[in-house]
């Protein structure tokens, strides 16, 4: 009995550890972390800020009003803004009705479709085809050529349809004998149910679509149409708004410039973290 007394004191007491060692190492890994996120936001708000400063001396908001009131600045935002809410507005629907039409079993030709869905996982036609193809169906310098590329992926499709797949059958039968068709059954049957696979799917595509970058070089030369991510990379690379009147130093404009691009999705995540994460692990699973 004193055995087994200690033994448990001793599995308490390394459990004990264990939590104390995991607690201070996540903490570690936060403040790493968070700590260049941190100068950043003090380079963006303080002129005098050289070096590693992590205080303001000095507050001002002047680069965060260019960005708002500066055409050159704003308009890109705008174009990010724009893009993600289409690309992901369009790539949830053709996501979800793609990813509940191979969900039918009876559909002639399922597995046909399923294999040429799945071949684009791993086989893609080259950036020159694609690019032409793009050029021929007259996309260049047009949005839609970044919109839809950005909203539907295989990945996506697979990780709904295991999603669709989780929803009891029952239901599915019930619907159908309720009278709805098909597609009655996937608005208002199949859409309600599946809050956590769209949360999921829907970031994913959110966050491609507001950091995609290489489109826009190879689609887009119109300089407004250019995303804000490819114009925080032009201040960086051109050393600042050449030929610009701005009453903010150059540096300050590059730090509000980086905390504009990540804040969006900062504020966003936490909102959605329990349906991301619940979308993703019955994806795991059922995948």
């Amino acid at each position: 009995m004193m055995v087994e007394h200690l033994s448990f004191k001793k599995g308490k007491r390394s459990r004990f550890t264990f939590v104390v060692f995991n607690y201070l190492f996540l903490t570690f890994l936060v403040v790493v972390m968070l700590i260049p996120i941190w100068k950043v936001i003090v380079d963006s708000i303080d002129p005098t800020s050289v070096g590693i400063r992590l205080w303001p001396k000095q507050f001002s908001l002047t680069a965060y009003v260019n960005i708002l009131t500066r055409k050159s600045l704003y308009q890109p935002f705008l174009v990010s803004v724009y893009t993600t809410i289409m690309s992901t507005f369009v790539g949830l629907l053709m996501t979800t009705l793609a990813a509940y039409v191979i969900l039918q079993k009876e559909i002639p030709g399922r597995g046909l479709m399923i294999a040429y869905i799945m071949f684009t996982m791993l086989f893609s036609g080259g950036m020159i085809p694609t690019y032409l193809t793009y050029k021929n169906l007259g996309l260049i310098n047009n949005l839609w050529a970044i919109i839809l590329p950005a909203g539907l992926s295989t990945y996506n499709i697979v990780l709904m349809r295991s999603f669709f797949e989780s929803i009891p059958s029952t239901l599915y039968e019930a619907a159908e004998l309720d009278g709805c068709t098909p597609l009655q059954t996937f608005y208002k049957i199949v859409l309600p149910l599946s809050k956590a696979a769209l949360a999921s799917v829907g970031l994913f595509i959110a966050v491609g679509a507001w950091n995609s970058y290489m489109p826009y070089i190879l689609y887009i030369t119109d300089t407004n149409k250019i995303n804000f991510q490819v114009k925080v990379r032009d201040m960086i690379l051109q050393d600042g708004l050449s030929g610009s009147s701005i009453t903010a130093n150059d540096d300050m404009l590059k730090s509000a410039a980086v905390i504009v691009t990540i804040f969006p999705f900062l504020i966003i995540y936490p909102f959605c973290q329990k349906y991301f994460t619940k979308g993703v692990t019955v994806g795991a699973v059922k995948g």
